[in-house]
């Protein structure tokens, strides 16, 4: 059954790297379906279980992979030191995706030298990301649950759910003096926000904000705790001893009674993406337990396959179209422009969207179009690797 767990936590995977892709890639953000958009700030929208999903799937093949290289006899040194260069080289990776392209100056640095355009971008480029995220949870959290007990990991994912939730409502913000509870409908004011402000700056915060980040530093303990949800789940799947329908049956009841425990936690501290709050902790992991369920119970219970294909592309490859399609889509939409006739520039990205979708198709239904293209444009690429054996590790 190892061979067949596995072919469904890459179509779990694949079925998540492509939802980014989809959710990433409208053909214009000003006309999209409300379940592909983030909610606005409380809340949530199938777009939210996106990032959650990740870091569970991280944590799950994380306890899978440990597993495997303590069987081979690899002593833990060397587990470590794996462990600290797969989660530098994924913060690494998000950094330079963060500020790509590198050699894009704003029209006021336009006549300034190379120097000062170059202190420019290293003074306004933002630290925090998606990929950073991931590489530090994913190294905190490896490193949390390598020499620990189930017990203690226990106690260690409720401290930092209860911390966070504690700092987060009690600790009175230095800004102003007041704790968070009262302000958890202002982003800006809480302590997320100030811990961000203070150590990162303002310039190398995400621009959408600029006064916080959703990837901020706070935010990241209760994202450790979501990939450490997932090394349980990996837990229980590698538990040989069990029938696997007695194990979906399990995870199914716990993943369901999280996503009650998320809810109830909500009346007092919101699910909440932005700062990655308690409750969306948990009750995003109960859906992630359930989805996983889902997949292995249709794949390897039912043998319902057919569909798995795409999905499994995705897959075994998210690294690569991770990345591949976060740098494609920055040059079609901000490097390859070009001047039009009537005096305006158009980007690669804008031209095609008009003239392909937005010119037969209402709005929304031209974008959505177009980020279904983005999405099946990458399944060939994928599928092309897949097929010449290209698979970017970490």
């Amino acid at each position: 059954m190892k061979t067949e767990r596995l072919v469904s936590l890459d179509v779990f995977r694949g079925m998540t790297v492509a939802g980014m892709l989809l959710v990433n890639n409208p053909g214009t953000w000003s006309a999209i379906y409300p379940p592909l958009a983030h909610a606005p700030w409380h809340g949530w929208t199938p777009t939210d279980l996106i990032f959650p999903f990740f870091l569970f799937i991280v944590g799950i093949t994380t306890e899978l992979s440990l597993r495997a290289r303590r069987a081979r006899g690899d002593d833990e040194g060397a587990i470590v030191r794996q462990v600290l260069r797969r989660g530098s080289l994924i913060f690494l990776f998000g950094l330079l995706l963060s500020g790509f392209p590198f050699f894009t100056w704003p029209p006021a640095l336009e006549g300034a030298s190379v120097l000062e355009r170059v202190v420019h971008r290293v003074e306004h480029w933002r630290i925090m990301g998606v990929l950073q995220r991931i590489g530090v949870a994913y190294l905190c959290g490896a490193l949390l649950t390598l020499r620990t007990t189930l017990r203690q990991q226990l106690l260690i994912v409720l401290a930092l759910l209860f911390g966070y939730w504690a700092l987060m409502t009690l600790v009175p913000v230095p800004d102003t003096g007041v704790p968070g509870r009262f302000v958890l409908d202002k982003p800006d004011q809480l302590l997320s926000a100030w811990l961000d402000r203070t150590v990162l700056g303002v310039d190398h915060l995400w621009s959408g904000a600029k006064t916080w980040d959703p990837e901020g530093l706070l935010s990241t303990l209760p994202a450790i705790a979501t990939m450490i949800c997932g090394t349980f789940a990996g837990r229980w799947i590698a538990e040989q001893q069990r029938p696997l329908t007695e194990r979906l049956a399990a995870l199914f009841a716990v993943g369901a009674l999280a996503m009650m425990l998320g809810l109830m936690w909500h009346w007092v501290f919101p699910i909440n993406k932005n700062i990655w709050t308690s409750s969306y902790v948990v009750f995003t992991a109960g859906i992630g337990a359930v989805s996983l369920a889902t997949c292995m119970w249709l794949i390897d219970v039912m043998q319902w396959r057919r569909w798995t294909f795409p999905f499994v592309i995705y897959g075994v490859n998210p690294m690569l179209a991770f990345l591949g399609s976060g740098l494609m889509a920055r040059l079609i939409a901000s490097l390859w422009t070009w001047e039009t006739a009537e005096g305006t520039r158009t980007s690669l990205q804008a031209f095609v969207f008009k003239t392909m979708y937005a010119s037969w198709l209402p709005p929304r239904e031209a974008s959505f179009a177009y980020a279904v293209s983005f999405v099946a444009l990458w399944f060939l690429i994928l599928w092309g690797a897949w097929k010449r054996g290209w698979v970017l590790k970490v």
